[in-house]
């Protein structure tokens, strides 16, 4: 079950409204069971074709569904005005296709542990400590995965990084990783399809430079190079159970 609400991000967007999804797992109303939390970024892609932006969403309702996954998913809508996803959704400005494109992915961070969360762990019957709490992205969602665990790892101690945007900082491992320090229980699963890295140059690269910095920092890192991947919620949706076998919740 995909529940609806209306929200605001007052420190983005003002007074503007937009959609926040809570997924409750197979049998939620039936106790008083506790749950871990996924946060995830770009929610109207999650659940149905008709709400993603290229009309094709995760299906990941239907999977955790017909799986039973013991799992609560909160996500947010992006911001669809202009590049104003792109700069939510990234720690650092970088120009795309010539434009400069400000960072203002702390703010949503802030946002989403200090004001996101505390909702969720108020309203339904999460397990709300770092253990439970888990974040993951695509693209630059994936972008943002990684910067939570860098810099907001008191909360999250597990995430998902699927096709991340490491392109952002002219073409170096961004500075927020090399710069990181990690719990020693730190887990990460990330994957990049074969044939999205023409899409960057050196994102080959660069996909390979950050995850072995990242275990060399002591995150455990399981890291898929997908055969025939492509940039889209298509492929990603096949990556669900890869994600959730690597967080044990299946």
């Amino acid at each position: 079950m995909v529940i609806r609400k209306k929200i605001k991000l007052p420190a983005l967007t003002g007074d503007k409204e937009r959609t926040a999804y809570v997924y409750l797992p197979v049998g939620y109303d039936e106790g008083e069971t506790r749950y871990p939390v996924l946060y995830m970024f770009d929610g109207h892609n999650l659940f149905t074709d008709e709400e993603a932006t290229f009309g094709k969403c995760w299906g990941l309702e239907k999977f955790l569904d017909e799986n039973e996954v013991p799992l609560i998913v909160a996500a947010v809508e992006c911001n669809h005005e202009g590049n104003s996803r792109l700069s939510e959704y990234s720690p650092v400005t970088f120009n795309f296709h010539g434009q400069k494109v400000v960072g203002r992915g702390k703010k949503y961070m802030d946002w989403l542990v200090g004001t996101f969360k505390p909702l969720i762990d108020e309203n339904y019957r999460t397990l709300p400590d770092r253990a439970n709490t888990i974040i993951a992205g695509s693209s630059m969602g994936g972008l943002m995965t990684l910067y939570a665990l860098c810099k907001y790892g008191k909360y999250f101690s597990r995430g998902a990084a699927l096709s991340p945007s490491l392109w952002v900082q002219n073409g170096e491992v961004p500075s927020f990783i090399t710069n990181a320090t990690f719990r020693n229980d730190t887990v990460l699963f990330t994957d990049y399809g074969t044939k999205e890295f023409k899409n960057h140059s050196p994102q080959r690269g660069l996909f390979g430079e950050t995850f072995k910095i990242l275990c060399e920092k002591g995150v455990a890192v399981t890291a898929r190079i997908v055969p025939g991947g492509t940039h889209c919620e298509a492929c990603w949706e096949r990556e669900i159970p890869y994600v959730l076998k690597t967080f044990d919740l299946i």
